[in-house]
C-alpha cells in the first residue's frame, strides 16, 4: 500500500501545476475529441486519464514481478516536465504529451520483447558497428538546429541519432567488457605507471573515445561528446576496477581539448564562454548570464510557480528548464529533482548488484549511469560549472528523441530487475 500512494506524487504535481496555470488564467490547446468540455474540464479529463492509465500499468510491473520504484520516479520527473512545458511553452504540451505516451508505449514493448534483446549482447561487434553508423549520419546526412549538426530532418520530423547511439553504446560496452574482462584486468605490459593490456583489446576503447571527439569538433556537440566519453569511462572501471584506463582516457581527452581549443574557433568561443560569460553578456553568453540570474533569483524557495520571468532565457523549454526550476521552485526544489535521478540510480545499481551475469550487470549499471551522468552534465552546465552543453535533461526537457531514447533505457532497467530463475544466461 506504500508503494501505491506514491503514484500519488506525480499526479498531484500535475493536479497542482494545471491548477495553478488556470487559476492564472493561462490558455491551453484541447485535443480535438475533448471540445465539447471547457478547457479546465479538458485537462482534467486527461488527467484522470492518465491517473487511471498509471495505475493500470503500474499493477503489470508488479504482477510479473517487475521493479516498479523506478516506474514511479520516471512518472515523478514525466511529471515535472509536462508542468513546466505547460507553463513555459503551452503550444508544446500536446506534442509532448503525445512523446510521453510514445515513450510508455516504447517502455512497455522493451519490456515485451526483452529475450531478443538481450541476445544482441552476444554480438559486441555488431552493436559497436552500429552504433558508429548511427552516429556518424550526422556527418553525412546531419542538420544544424540550435549550433549544433547532430539532427536528421525526416520530413515534419526531427531526430537526434545521438539519443539512440548512446544505447548502443551502453550495449556495447556491456558486451564487450564482460566477454574481455579478464584480459583486461590482467595486464600483460606496463607502461611508466600504467598496466595496460595488449593495444588490440583497448582498440575499440578508444575509437569511442575518438568518436566523442569527432561528434564535439565536426558536429559540435559538446554535451554528447562527455556523455559518451563519460559513460566510457566509468564503465570500464566498472568491469575492470583499473585506475590506468581511467588516467589513460583523461589524458587522451584532456590532449583531444587543447588541440581542439588551438584548432577550431567554435570551441574556443565555447570554452571562453565558461570561463568568463560576462565579456559578452547580450551576446554569445546571453543564455548562460540569464540562467545564472534566474537561479539568483530563486533563492531557497523560489519565486512561487508561475511567478517567475524564466522566459527571458531562449530555448528555456529544453536545455535551459533546470533554470526555470531554480528560479521558480527554488534549491529546494532543484535538489528535489537531482534527489530523483540519485534514487534512480541507485536504484539501477541495487538490480546491477542482484545479476549473476557481468554483462546483464554491466548493462544495468551503464543504463543507471547513463541516465545521472546525462542529468549532471546538462544541469552543471546551466550553473557553469562546466561549459554550456545541448543535451536535454532526461524525462523533463522538451523533445521527442529525448524522451523516447530515456523510456528505452529505463525499460532495460525495468527488464533485468525480474528476479533470477535456475541459472544464469552467462
Amino acid at each position: 500500500m506504500k508503494e501505491k500512494s506514491l503514484l500519488m506524487a506525480p499526479l498531484g504535481i500535475l493536479i497542482c501545476g494545471f491548477g495553478v496555470l488556470l487559476l492564472k488564467g493561462q490558455t491551453f490547446a484541447v485535443p480535438s475529441y475533448l471540445h465539447w468540455l471547457p478547457a479546465g474540464g479538458a485537462w482534467l479529463a486527461v488527467l484522470g486519464i492518465a491517473a487511471i492509465v498509471s495505475l493500470f500499468l503500474y499493477y503489470i510491473l508488479h504482477h510479473i514481478g517487475l521493479d516498479t520504484d523506478i516506474y514511479v520516479i520516471i512518472l515523478t520527473l514525466a511529471s515535472i516536465g509536462l508542468t513546466e512545458i505547460a507553463r513555459l511553452k503551452p503550444e508544446l504540451l500536446v506534442p509532448q504529451v503525445c512523446w510521453l505516451t510514445a515513450g510508455l508505449i516504447v517502455f512497455f514493448l522493451v519490456i515485451r520483447f526483452w529475450r531478443p534483446l538481450r541476445s544482441l549482447l552476444n554480438y559486441p561487434y555488431l552493436l559497436g558497428l552500429a552504433c558508429i553508423v548511427i552516429l556518424g549520419l550526422p556527418l553525412l546526412f546531419g542538420t544544424e538546429i540550435g549550433g549544433s549538426r547532430n539532427w536528421l530532418v525526416l520530413g515534419p520530423v526531427s531526430v537526434q541519432p545521438s539519443e539512440f547511439g548512446k544505447i548502443l553504446i551502453v550495449f556495447f560496452l556491456a558486451a564487450y567488457l564482460s566477454s574481455h574482462r579478464r584480459v583486461l584486468t590482467l595486464p600483460a605490459r606496463k607502461i611508466l605507471f600504467l598496466r595496460l593490456p595488449p593495444l588490440r583489446f583497448i582498440a575499440p576503447l578508444i575509437c569511442i573515445w575518438s568518436l566523442a571527439v569527432l561528434m564535439f569538433v565536426v558536429e559540435r556537440d559538446l554535451g554528447s561528446a562527455l556523455l559518451f566519453f563519460g559513460i566510457a569511462v566509468l564503465m570500464t572501471y566498472m568491469a575492470t576496477g583499473s585506475k590506468s584506463y581511467v588516467f589513460l582516457a583523461l589524458l587522451f581527452f584532456g590532449a583531444a581539448v587543447v588541440i581542439s581549443y588551438l584548432a577550431f574557433g567554435h570551441v574556443r568561443v565555447r570554452f571562453d564562454i565558461w570561463l568568463n560569460p560576462w565579456q559578452d553578456p547580450s551576446g554569445m553568453a546571453y543564455q548562460v548570464v540569464q540562467s545564472l540570474f534566474s537561479f539568483g533569483t530563486g533563492g531557497i524557495w523560489g519565486t512561487g510557480f508561475g511567478y517567475g520571468h524564466p522566459g527571458f532565457i531562449p530555448e528555456v523549454h529544453t536545455d535551459f528548464i533546470f533554470a526555470a526550476i531554480g528560479e521558480e521552485w527554488g534549491l529546494v526544489g532543484s535538489l528535489a529533482i537531482l534527489l530523483c535521478y540519485v534514487l534512480l540510480f541507485w536504484r539501477g545499481i541495487q538490480i546491477a548488484l542482484t545479476r549473476q551475469g557481468d554483462s546483464e550487470a554491466l548493462l544495468a549499471a551503464g543504463c543507471a549511469s547513463l541516465v545521472l551522468l546525462q542529468a549532471f552534465i546538462i544541469i552543471a552546465g546551466v550553473i557553469k560549472f562546466l561549459p554550456l552543453t545541448g543535451i536535454t535533461l532526461p524525462f523533463i526537457s522538451y523533445g521527442g528523441s529525448s524522451m523516447v531514447s530515456g523510456f528505452i533505457l529505463l525499460g532495460l532497467l525495468v527488464s533485468l530487475s525480474r528476479k533470477e530463475r535456475g541459472r544464469s544466461n552467462e
